[in-house]
Parts: C-alpha cells; structure tokens; sequence
C-alpha cells in the first residue's frame, strides 16, 4: 500500500466556496448574516469534483490512499473571529469527511482547526475531539500562524499550546504544522510563507523543552522540512552552541513528508532525514500543478523521485506506508479493522 500523507481538498464543490463567500460577506455587513447558510451539495458533485482530479492522479500515479484534509491556504485563520473560525472549519471538516465515506478505501480524514488569532489554542480541542470521536479522523493541521503572516503567536514550544496538545496526546493523533494564507505581502504564501513556516517550526523545537513535557507527542513539518535538510549542519551546530539536545532526540517526535518537486531534492532529503522519519507525501493537488518540462512529468508526481531513489525495497516500503502507519496509529487500526470485515 502507498499512503500520501499530505492531500488537501482543493478541488472542493463550488457550494462551499458560496459559503466562504456569505461569511466573508456578513463580516462586512452583519445584516447578511442570514444569508450564511452552507448550500445543499449533492453526492454526485462531491464525485465529479474528485474523479477527474486527486482519483485520476491516484490511479495514473499508483498511489492507495491520502491522508486528506481541507484546503490549507482556504484555512484563513486570520479572517473574522472565532465564531467565523469554527463554522467555516466544521463546514470543510463535515465536506472531508463525506469524501471518506463515499470513498473509504481512497481518502481518510485529517482536520482543520478552528483556530483564531489571539484565542487560546485549547478552543480548538472540542473541534479536534469531534473530528477523531465522531467522524473517524486520525490527525489534525495545526497552523502555528493563525495571524496569516505576522506571526503574533507564541512559538509552538511556549505553553500557550499546551491544552490542544494535551488533547492530541489524550486522542493519540498527530499535528501536519501547516501554515494557511498570507496576508503579508512580503511573504508569497506557497513559495515563501509556507516554507518559512516549516523552517521555523523545526528551529523552535530546537530552542524549546516541548517533547519532554509531551513525549509521545508527534508533528510533521511538510515540504521536505523546509530549508531544514539543507541547512542541517546548521540546525546541529546551533543545537551545539546553545547547549541543546542533538538533533537526534528531536527526531523521535518530529517527521518530515516528501513534497519535494524535483529528483536533487528528494535525494538531499533521504540522505540527510533518517528514512524512519520521512512519510510519502504529494500535496496533491496542491501547490504547484505543471509539468517540468525537463522531465515531462509533473512536478508533484513525488512517487516517481522515490521510485528512483538508490534505497532497498524495505527502506521504500517504510517511506511509502510504514513510517505514516506508525505516525498515524488510528490509520493503522482503521485499515486492521477494515481487513477483518
């Protein structure tokens, strides 16, 4: 089985964008609040919306099943208060968990938070525990900017996180640290925001105590880790300098995914990342959806970089189901579960 673990639901019905829409339009104008109503979108839209995209890329690329959430960059914490927040995160997270069940053996659920800028991060827990308790989801985003940009939070160490983690923790689920739109317009959102995002991620968990509080806790930094792999040096001689632990003890909690669009990059991150630690992962379709035209594929057909790695089958296995199995213990159960009946 290959598992993606990194697929969002860009490709979503045009119902739930008009829903967006209606919310966007109240904050502007209280006197349509009445008007926000998610719209009534049928099964067979949910399937034309799947089958000529993330379906047929399954199929023509050979991957199993995708670890799916939301639109990442749609998420748009910084966008009204926190009541917008939870209606627009329980309206994608209900659409996810449709696409799950009209096609168990192709997709399975991760969250988006409702979470808001300045609103403690233990708000979203209730959300969290709805996703996994009753909709069967096995992990969460977790967007360590809620501000879009400006980065106003805590680092992901501080306590100020704690009350969601202690949450994960209880539920034994995951976090994918993935940042949403930038309203910044410095940072371009999918080619800088983002990676700055998974950059900064890894170096505040370099600076901070938060596996020793939360040691079974575990996070994935997506894109490759950022300019993490490639700056590894670096990170180990910062952790040296400032007197932390070796970046080997980080690696117990902290996992990397291979949306990585080109084959020296791919070949950097698996020569650096140990292969426990690095989760097949496409973004598919996300960020970046052409062809190379030096190769003429596309760019997010991260299956084929694998594929040509000079790596044994028992180290590939690991990358394309076994470290997402581990990472993801509630996937692993579903699929026991599955297979007995």
């Amino acid at each position: 089985m290959i598992i993606d673990c990194h697929g969002h639901y860009t490709t979503a019905p045009k119902g739930l964008q008009l829903f967006r829409d209606a919310q966007l339009a109240a904050i502007k104008d209280s006197a349509l609040k009445s008007a926000v109503v998610l719209p009534k979108i049928s099964d067979d839209e949910i399937r034309e919306s799947l089958e000529g995209a993330q379906l047929k890329l399954q199929r023509e690329r050979g991957t199993d099943l995708t670890i799916f959430s939301p639109r990442a960059s749609a998420m748009s914490h910084h966008i009204g208060d926190e009541a917008v927040s939870l209606a627009w995160s329980r309206a994608c997270n209900d659409m996810i968990r449709r696409v799950c069940e009209l096609y168990p053996e192709n997709f399975v659920g991760v969250c988006q938070l409702p979470q808001s800028p300045g609103v403690p991060p233990g708000h979203s827990a209730a959300e969290l525990e709805r996703c996994v308790k009753e909709l069967g989801f096995i992990g969460c985003n977790l967007n360590p900017d809620p501000s879009g940009g400006h980065w106003t939070a805590p680092p992901l160490t501080d306590k100020h996180w704690y009350p969601l983690y202690e949450k994960m923790v209880e539920l034994d689920v995951p976090a994918m640290v993935h940042v949403s739109a930038s309203c910044n317009p410095a940072f371009h959102a999918t080619g800088a925001h983002y990676i700055n995002a998974d950059t900064t991620a890894f170096m505040q968990f370099i600076t901070g105590d938060l596996f020793k509080d939360f040691p079974t806790l575990r996070m994935v930094i997506p894109h490759g880790g950022g300019a993490v792999p490639y700056h590894w040096g670096r990170y180990r001689g910062l952790a040296q300098d400032a007197k932390r632990p070796p970046l080997t003890e980080l690696l117990k909690n902290v996992f990397f995914d291979t949306c990585v669009y080109h084959q020296p990059g791919i070949d950097l991150l698996t020569r650096v990342i140990p292969v426990e630690n690095i989760l097949f992962g496409s973004e598919m379709v996300g960020a970046v959806r052409g062809i190379d035209p030096t190769t003429g594929f596309y760019y997010d057909d991260t299956k084929r970089y694998i594929d040509a790695l000079p790596m044994d089958a028992a180290d590939k296995h690991r990358i394309f189901s076994g470290n997402a199995l581990r990472v993801f213990p509630r996937l692993k159960t579903q699929i026991e579960q599955r297979a007995k009946k």
